[in-house]
């Protein structure tokens, strides 16, 4: 039951830092906790494959906004607003990658 409460946590704080509109201090929060949520589920092949799933979503989430964005003329207010969004969901994007790393690292070290 942990782990299913853990997982929804992650998933909700995902879908809260893919928003635009967080403040800097509010966005840093959620990242704590999403930090925190990744480092209780565990270290199984199970929430490898979990991370690994969330970090492909976001690699054609991270697609999808360097497109609208490049539909916007430079210069523009809705450039700006969704260059401030890709960063926001590149940095969200590092994150999830730095998870699987490190998720494969404390599998692998494990050993057979």
């Amino acid at each position: 039951m942990h782990r299913y409460i853990a997982r929804a946590n992650v998933d909700h704080y995902i879908a809260l830092l893919n928003g635009a509109d967080l403040m800097p201090d509010r966005r840093s929060a959620i990242t704590k906790m999403l930090i925190s949520e990744a480092d209780e589920l565990g270290h199984d092949l199970e929430q490898l494959e979990f991370f690994e799933n969330r970090a492909a979503a976001g690699r054609k989430r991270v697609e999808t906004v360097a497109h609208l964005r490049d539909g916007f003329a430079f210069g523009t207010p809705d450039r700006r607003q969704a260059e401030e969004l890709l960063v926001n969901i590149e940095n969200l994007q590092t994150l999830l990658e730095d998870t699987c790393h490190r998720l494969r690292r404390k599998i692998n070290s494990r050993g057979p």
